[in-house]
């Protein structure tokens, strides 16, 4: 019998979870040596069909096909005994081991006693592929990048001769993604067969080999990436023609609403997390902030809101000093700000409540008496279900049954119900899909005409750079510099978040940038002479 020119094939796979039907018949293979890119909007079944090839779930129906023989995965340990491996989005690796144990506590048959030149085996496979990965570092001390990496040599060291990468950019620099490509293509080179699980049109045109689309849990074509376009294959994932254009509106220049001077702010343990911050957003400008994950941005806005205590520095909106002010205390001054932070389930949404108490939750306290007004907050939420389109059996269905880009919705319409002047907003679009994500960005951009300030905090520079008039680059919690989004680059703001260069040498040595993209002291002048703060 010949080899197949497969390493898997699906076919008639289909799961549901009680009524809801995840996938629906689904026929798709994975060549050998191929990077195949599968694409779909959120609630698609993507990761459903990928948890099922690597035995966290078993499907209701239909056959899995292994370099062209049927097999039954019904666990993990299947998966890995016929060399299958997958990096979640959200990593399994244990905090206080080093990148050698975190890989040798998993390893199958490694026997009880640990020999002398066990790493030998790791460290030939570092090589071979060109990672750059220290066996003897503790995970607790890694970045983002380091512990991805980790993750990946630890399924090739088990074996893996399929890989499926799950969201493998989301929280990556420029610099970072290319190293992960050039990983993928030599692994290609070396005969493995990845699967890359992603919603960034522009990586999958970078690095795939052919694209398999689904929608709605229904698998509707594979094509060849060569032979397609982003406008195609987003069509193919929506189900109807749409334009990939981010508008930046041209806004007249109006006076700085909010005021950030000197700022020291510590993180959840008591070390440093933003150190010496100055800047200042106007209205009608998107100002994004651009960094390596955990470089500050969440206690920036966390303390800009009155949720994290300030060590040093000023706050000023409008005039009003809002350092040492809780949440309702900010309020209570009459500034208008709200806030839609990275976690929407955690600390933006009270998941188990219905849409319409939702959206009540930020000015309940506003009532007379003890009786809350549900026929309002009813009234209310059907308003923003309509004016955002937001798919929901009704405001009474609690917000955790809603998909991801509806719950941002939710989230996005509460708080600019309360019409504020400043608008920050922290990693909106993350883990949404391409439909949703653009119904995201009019939203801003609707603020931005009505000359709100906004704090865009993001991840995926190509959209900064479309969406933001100016972006501000932090790096270790410190300002690298702020440059003019339409004259920048994703490869100087790249290596502004690695804090490999700063404003300085931007501006000497990059043609294009602005010189008075940096705040001057003019402008910081003006800025103060509306911030009139008792000390």
């Amino acid at each position: 019998m010949a080899a197949s020119e497969y390493a898997i094939e699906l076919r008639g796979i289909s799961k549901s979870f009680g009524s809801v039907a995840a996938n629906k018949n689904i026929n798709l293979n994975l060549k050998k040596g191929e990077i195949l890119a599968l694409l779909g909007e959120n609630g698609s079944g993507k990761t459903t069909l990928m948890n099922m090839l690597s035995g966290i779930y078993t499907p209701d129906s239909g056959s899995v096909f292994v370099d062209g023989k049927k097999v039954v995965i019904s666990s993990p340990d299947d998966a890995g005994r016929l060399g299958i491996g997958m990096v979640h989005q959200h990593f399994k690796l244990v905090d206080r081991f080093t990148a050698a144990d975190n890989i040798w506590i998993g390893k199958r048959n490694s026997g009880f006693f640990l020999k002398k030149d066990r790493n030998k085996q790791i460290e030939e496979l570092v090589s071979k592929f060109g990672f750059e990965m220290d066996l003897g570092k503790t995970v607790a001390n890694m970045s983002v990048s380091e512990k991805q990496t980790l993750e990946i040599i630890k399924v090739l060291c088990y074996g893996a001769k399929v890989i499926i990468l799950d969201e493998p950019t989301a929280v990556l620099t420029v610099q970072e993604i290319k190293k992960l490509f050039d990983v993928c293509r030599k692994m290609k080179e070396s005969g493995h067969s990845i699967i890359i699980i992603t919603h960034k049109l522009n990586e999958v045109m970078e690095i795939s080999d052919r694209v398999a689309v689904l929608r709605k849990g229904e698998y509707i074509d594979t094509v060849v990436t060569k032979q397609t376009s982003g406008i195609k294959l987003t069509e193919l994932m929506v189900g109807h023609k749409v334009t990939l254009n981010i508008d930046r509106p041209v806004i007249e220049k109006a006076k700085p609403l909010l005021e950030v001077r000197e700022l020291c702010v510590d993180n959840d343990e008591g070390l440093p997390a933003v150190d010496n911050m100055n800047f200042y957003i106007r209205g009608g400008e998107v100002l994004g902030v651009a960094g390596i994950a955990g470089s500050g941005q969440k206690e920036l806005c966390e303390a800009i809101m009155g949720l994290r205590k300030v060590r040093s520095g000023k706050i000023v909106h409008k005039g009003k000093n809002l350092i040492g002010k809780n949440v309702r205390q900010i309020a209570d001054l009459g500034v208008a700000m709200s806030f839609v932070p990275e976690d929407r389930l955690g600390m933006g949404l009270a998941p188990s409540l219905s849409v319409a108490d939702n959206m009540i939750l930020k000015d309940y306290f506003k009532g007379k008496g003890l009786i809350v007004d549900r026929k309002k907050a009813r009234e209310e939420a059907s308003e923003i279900v309509d004016k955002f389109r937001i798919a929901t059996p009704s405001v009474d269905t609690p917000v955790r049954k809603l998909s991801g880009g509806n719950v941002q919705k939710v989230l996005l319409g509460r708080e600019i119900k309360s019409e504020p002047n400043v608008l920050i907003t922290a990693y909106p679009v993350r883990g949404l899909d391409i439909n949703s994500s653009y119904n995201i960005y009019d939203i801003i951009n609707e603020q931005k005409k009505k000359g709100v300030g906004i704090l865009f905090v993001g991840e995926d520079l190509d959209v900064m750079l479309s969406l933001c008039d100016k972006i501000m680059v932090m790096c270790h919690g410190k300002l690298q510099g702020v440059v003019n989004a339409p004259q920048a680059s994703k490869e100087q703001i790249g290596l502004m978040m690695t804090g490999a260069i700063d404003i300085t040498s931007v501006n000497d040595k990059i043609a294009g940038i602005a010189r008075d993209s940096q705040l001057t002291e003019e402008e910081w002048d003006e800025a103060s002479d509306m911030s009139e703060v008792n000390e």
